[in-house]
């Protein structure tokens, strides 16, 4: 015989609502990476360069 208890729901609630969080954001990481991947690939190419060696200086890492 099996029993349900309101914790038990709320358990199932809280997993089935994580589950959803986790496949939305995974998603959109998914769908970022793409947009960026494909936004770099078809930029020319000096404004690829200036975009890293801009991203590069902001975090004081030296490239030449």
């Amino acid at each position: 015989m099996t029993t349900t208890t309101p914790t038990s729901k709320l358990k199932t609630a809280v997993t089935s609502q994580t589950l959803t969080s986790n496949g939305v954001q995974m998603a959109a990481a998914l769908i970022l990476g793409v947009v960026v991947l494909v936004g770099v690939g078809f930029a020319p190419m000096d404004a690829a360069h200036n975009a890293a060696h801009d991203t590069r200086h902001s975090f004081a890492f030296p490239c030449h």
